[in-house]
C-alpha cells in the first residue's frame, strides 16, 4: 500500500524547504527572459540618451616627486629638521594643495575669475574690472572705477571665492602608488585648459615649498641672532660672578694648586663614587651589628651567607645530616658510625661559625677602608681647589656658579655654530619637490566613459529586470509547479490537464463536449491526463482502491465538473460501471451539461418522493450512469448530511464499480466537507496559475480532517507557459513534441 502524503503535517509544523535548485533558476530565466530583456532595453536607451546629453570632461595629471634627500651644510647639522615623508606627511602635502589659500594663487595667476568655466561673472564694466585690479595687483583704479568701491570689492571677493571653490571641485590630489609621488589632476571641459591648470597647480606647489623654506630659514636666523645676544650677556655675567666670588672669599691663595675644570669634575665624580661605596658598606655593618645585638645568626645576611667557603661547608653539613638520618634508620643512636657522623657535624658547624666571624670582621674592615678613602678624596679636592680653609657652604656656592658659567658657555658656542649654518642654508635652493611628469592635453575624455557607462546601464537594467520578474513571480498567486503543491499543500500532483482548443474538441468536423474526449479521442492529451488522474487516485490505496471519489475545488470556475464528467467517461470507457452523482445542489453544472437539469434527481430521492431506479439514468453517449440534482432545495447542507444520503451512497457502493460525486467548491460553502465523510477519497481541482494559494490551502485544511485527499489535479494548463516552469511536471510528455512524435510514429 502506498502511504498517502498528509497535508496536515506541514500545516502543523510549518515546514518549508528552501534550497538552491538550478533547474528552478533556469526555468525562471526561460519564463521571464522577454520581460528582463525589455527592461534592460528601456534602461539602456534611457542611459544612451543621458550619455549623449553629457558634457565630456577631460582630466590632465601632473606628477610631483617629494624628494627625501636634501642638501646640508658639510660638517654640521642643519637647524631645520629633516622632512619625515611618512604617510601623515604625504597626506599633509595633499591637504595643502587642496586648501583654498593655496588655490587662490592659481586663480590669481591664471585669472580664472574671468574664465567661462570657473568664473560665474556675466557682465563686465570699468568699475568691476578696476576693483578686481585694485584688489589683486594693488593698483589704484581710476576715479570712475573707485566710485562704487565698497559694492564692487564685495562682488569681486565673492567672484574670487566662487572661482576658488570651482577650481577646488575640479582638482584632485592622490598618491601615485606606494612611493612619494603626488598625482595632481584637474578636470575641465577643454583638454588644453585641463593640462595648463594641472601644470599651474604643480608649479604653485613648488613655489610654495620654496617660499615656506626660505621664510622658515629667515625666521630661524633672526631668532638665533636675538638669542645669541642674550646668551652672550648671560655668559659674561656668569663668568664675572665666578671671578667676583673667588675674589671675595680669597679662594686663590699662594701655595694652592688650581686644577682645570675637567680635573675637578673627575675628582668630584670619584668622591661621589667613594661616598656611595662607603654608604653601602656602612649599611652592611649596621645590619651586622643589629643581627648580633638581637642574638641572631649571621647566616641571615645575604652578603655573608654566600661568600668564602660557606657554601661548601653548608653542603657538607647537609650531606652529613643525610648520612646521619640513614644510619639512624639502620643502626640506632649508640652505633659507632652514628657517633662518628655527629662528631663530623659538630666540626663542620664550628668551621661555619668561625667562617662567619671572619667574614663579619672583613666587612667591618672594608667599611673602615671606604671611610678612609672618602676622607682622602675630600682632602685632595680641598687642596686642589684651594678650599682647605673654606666651609662647605662656600664650596657649594662656588661649584654652582662655575657650573652655571660652563653651561652658558656651551650653550652660547652651540647657538653661534647653528646661526652660521642657518645663514648658509638660506642662501642656496634646497629642492624638496620637483615635477617628474608634466601634464599634457588628454586625447580622450575621462567622463563619461562610454563603455563603462553603458556596461553599468546594462547591469542596472539587468538588476531592475530581474527584480521586476521576481515581483511578477511573487504577484502570481496561483500554483504553477508540482513542487509548490508539495511544499505548500503537502499533497502530490496527480495530473495536469492541458487547456483544450477548438481543434482538440473536434471530431469529423463536429464539436464535442470536452468530457467526451476519453471516448471520442482516447489518444488525445486530455484523455491521457484523465487516465493519469484516475490511475493516481487508484494508486493511493492499491489493496483497497477507492470506489467513491469526490471531486471538488476551491472556487467556482476551476473546471471541477468537467473533470468529474471526464473521470466518469474514462472509467466507463475502461469497462467499469460508473455512476456520476451531481451533489452540487446550489449550481448543478453536471446536470446542465448532461441536459438533466429539469429531471428529478438527488433532492427528490433524499426527500423520499422517488425511488433510485426512477432518477438514475444511463447516458448513452458518455457511457455512464448519472444522478442529476433534481428539484431545488433551501437546505442543501441538511440533505447531504442526512442518514438517507449515507444509505444511498452505501447502496451505490455495492451496485456500481465506481461512484464519482461532483460537489460544490469548498471555499464558499461547507457542502464538500459534509460529503467528504461519505467518500473514500477526494480529488482537489486547482486551476493552473489562477487560484490563490492561500485559498486552496484553507480549503485543503478543511477537507483534510479525515486525510482523504488523494491529491491535486491541475486544470487548464497552458502547455506553452508550463514548459517554462520545468520539463519535470504537468505530464509534459503528453503536451508538446514528445507526445506528437510518439503517437505519430
Amino acid at each position: 500500500m502506498l502511504n498517502r502524503i498528509s497535508p496536515t503535517s506541514k500545516f502543523e509544523t510549518g515546514e518549508d524547504e528552501h534550497r538552491f535548485d538550478l533547474r528552478e533558476i533556469l526555468s525562471f530565466a526561460w519564463r521571464q527572459w522577454k520581460f528582463i530583456a525589455g527592461v534592460m532595453g528601456v534602461v539602456f536607451v534611457v542611459g544612451l540618451v543621458l550619455l549623449m546629453r553629457q558634457t565630456p570632461v577631460y582630466t590632465a595629471t601632473s606628477l610631483v616627486l617629494l624628494d627625501r634627500q636634501r642638501e646640508k651644510a658639510p660638517g654640521a647639522e642643519a637647524i631645520l629638521t629633516e622632512v619625515n615623508l611618512d604617510f601623515a606627511m604625504v597626506e599633509s602635502q595633499m591637504a595643502i594643495i587642496r586648501s583654498s589659500v593655496f588655490l587662490r594663487r592659481v586663480v590669481e595667476k591664471e585669472r580664472l575669475f574671468a574664465d567661462s568655466e570657473f568664473g560665474t561673472r556675466t557682465a563686465t564694466g570699468p568699475s568691476f574690472l578696476g576693483s578686481i585690479r585694485s584688489m589683486i595687483f594693488g593698483r589704484s583704479a581710476p576715479a570712475e572705477d573707485t566710485k562704487p568701491a565698497e559694492p564692487d570689492e564685495a562682488a569681486a571677493a565673492r567672484e574670487m571665492q566662487r572661482s576658488i571653490e570651482a577650481l577646488k571641485g575640479s582638482v584632485s590630489v592622490g598618491r601615485a602608488g606606494q612611493g612619494y609621488v603626488l598625482a595632481i589632476s584637474v578636470n575641465s571641459t577643454d583638454p588644453a585648459r585641463a593640462a595648463r591648470l594641472a601644470n599651474a597647480v604643480a608649479d604653485a606647489f613648488l613655489v610654495d615649498k620654496l617660499d615656506a623654506r626660505f621664510e622658515a630659514a629667515k625666521r630661524a636666523s633672526a631668532w638665533l641672532s636675538d638669542r645669541l645676544v642674550e646668551l652672550r650677556n648671560q655668559l659674561r655675567e656668569s663668568e664675572e660672578q665666578v671671578a667676583q666670588f673667588r675674589s671675595q672669599n680669597n679662594l686663590f691663595q699662594s701655595g694652592n694648586v688650581t686644577l682645570s675644570q675637567q680635573q675637578l669634575s673627575e675628582l668630584n665624580a670619584k668622591l661621589l663614587d667613594a661616598k656611595a661605596d662607603a654608604a653601602q658598606k656602612k649599611a652592611r655593618v649596621d645590619l651586622l651589628t643589629s643581627i648580633q645585638s638581637k642574638g641572631g645568626s649571621l647566616q641571615n645576611m645575604p652578603e655573608v651567607s654566600g661568600a668564602g667557603s660557606l657554601p661548601t661547608l653548608r653542603q657538607q653539613a647537609v650531606t652529613l645530616s643525610q648520612q646521619e638520618a640513614e644510619l639512624l634508620a639502620r643502626y640506632g643512636a649508640p652505633h659507632p658510625l652514628v657517633v662518628n657522623v655527629r662528631a663530623q657535624q659538630r666540626d663542620v658547624e664550628r668551621a661555619i661559625a668561625a667562617e662567619m666571624q671572619r667574614l663579619a670582621a672583613s666587612t667591618r674592615n672594608e667599611y673602615e677602608l671606604a671611610r678612609s678613602r672618602v676622607a682622602s678624596l675630600e682632602q685632595s679636592l680641598q687642596d686642589a681647589s684651594g678650599q682647605r680653609s673654606v666651609d662647605d657652604t662656600t664650596a657649594i656656592r662656588l661649584r654652582e656658579l662655575e657650573r652655571t658659567a660652563a653651561v652658558n658657555k656651551s650653550l652660547f658656542e652651540d647657538f653661534l655654530q647653528r646661526a652660521k649654518i642657518t645663514q648658509e642654508q638660506s642662501t642656496f635652493e634646497a629642492r624638496e619637490a620637483r615635477v617628474i611628469n608634466p601634464a599634457v592635453a588628454p586625447g580622450a575624455p575621462s567622463f563619461p566613459r562610454k563603455s563603462q557607462y553603458l556596461a553599468i546601464n546594462l547591469l542596472i537594467g539587468l538588476l531592475l529586470g530581474v527584480g521586476g520578474a521576481v515581483a511578477k513571480e511573487m504577484l502570481n498567486v496561483g500554483f504553477t509547479t508540482p513542487k509548490q503543491v508539495e511544499d505548500i499543500l503537502g499533497l502530490p500532483l496527480l495530473s495536469s490537464l492541458s487547456l483544450m482548443g477548438a481543434r482538440d474538441l473536434t471530431v469529423d468536423g463536429k464539436a464535442i463536449p470536452i468530457y467526451y474526449c476519453p471516448m471520442a479521442k482516447p489518444l488525445s492529451r486530455y484523455s491521457e491526463g484523465i487516465r493519469a488522474l484516475r490511475s493516481g487516485v487508484q494508486m493511493t490505496d492499491v489493496d483497497n482502491p477507492p470506489k467513491v471519489i469526490q471531486v471538488t475545488s476551491t472556487v467556482p470556475g476551476e473546471g471541477k465538473t468537467t473533470i468529474a464528467l471526464s473521470l466518469a467517461a474514462s472509467g466507463a470507457n475502461s469497462g467499469l460501471k460508473v455512476l456520476l452523482i451531481d451533489a452540487d445542489l446550489r449550481h448543478p453544472s453536471a446536470s446542465r451539461a448532461l441536459n438533466l437539469e429539469k429531471d428529478t434527481g438527488l433532492v427528490d430521492l433524499l426527500m423520499g418522493q422517488v425511488s433510485p431506479k426512477d432518477v438514475i439514468r444511463f447516458h448513452e453517449k458518455a457511457g455512464f450512469w448519472a444522478l442529476a440534482v433534481g428539484s431545488k432545495t433551501q437546505n442543501p447542507t441538511d440533505l447531504l448530511g442526512s442518514e438517507r444520503m449515507k444509505s444511498l451512497v452505501a447502496s451505490f457502493r455495492q451496485t456500481f464499480d465506481l461512484v464519482i460525486i461532483d460537489t460544490s467548491p469548498a471555499g464558499p460553502v461547507i457542502d464538500p466537507v459534509i460529503v467528504s465523510q461519505l467518500s473514500d477519497t477526494i480529488v482537489m481541482v486547482v486551476r493552473w496559475a489562477s487560484t490563490a494559494r492561500e485559498m486552496v490551502k484553507h480549503s485543503v485544511q478543511q477537507l483534510s480532517v479525515h486525510r482523504k485527499i488523494a491529491g491535486v489535479a491541475f486544470n487548464q494548463v497552458n502547455d506553452h507557459r508550463a514548459q517554462k516552469y520545468g520539463k519535470y511536471g504537468y505530464s509534459y510528455y503528453y503536451g508538446a513534441r514528445y507526445y506528437k512524435r510518439y503517437y505519430s510514429g
